[in-house]
């Protein structure tokens, strides 16, 4: 199976960038990126050491309702492509754990469909997940419930 892989839009990272409102109704926090884990949810790239990053709370879902979880995300100061390709980016191997869920065409979670896997083993579970025609789509988020990205069918 052929997969869907994507940062948050871009509309959504513009108007946090120039100081909208985050899932918690705050704007963002401007720090300096500090080691190798400062993923940028947009370009689902690694934010270098040194460079501008923004600090805030995401809600990968349009509307608000009982699976609408909130968690921290980090996003580039500047502007950056958005990620959408048929692949996770190469570092995921390393978000390790990773928490895997289905959620369905409600937006709501998938209870069975929800794993705590390796990052070497996030592609496989996408598609074991995503092979449930009553799933809609994956999201991954980090051990400490930072969502990554959506990954759907491509």
């Amino acid at each position: 199976m052929r997969l869907a892989v994507r940062g948050i839009p871009t509309v959504h990272a513009h108007q946090l960038r120039a100081g909208g409102p985050d899932a918690n109704g705050q704007p963002a926090l401007r720090r300096v990126a500090q080691g190798l884990a400062n993923p940028c949810r947009h370009c689902l790239q690694l934010i270098p050491e040194g460079e501008q990053k923004l600090v805030l709370a995401y809600r990968p879902f349009e509307q608000a309702q009982p699976y609408a979880e909130v968690g921290p995300i980090f996003l580039h100061a500047g502007e950056c492509p958005r990620y959408d390709a048929d692949a996770l980016p190469t570092w995921f191997a390393y978000l390790t754990p990773a928490v895997i869920r289905g959620y369905g065409h409600d937006d709501w979670i998938r209870y069975e469909t929800g794993a705590v896997v390796s990052g070497d083993e996030l592609t496989a579970a996408c598609r074991t997940i995503l092979a449930n025609p009553e799933v809609a789509y994956v999201h991954i988020r980090s051990k400490f419930n930072c969502f990554q990205c959506r990954v759907e069918r491509g």
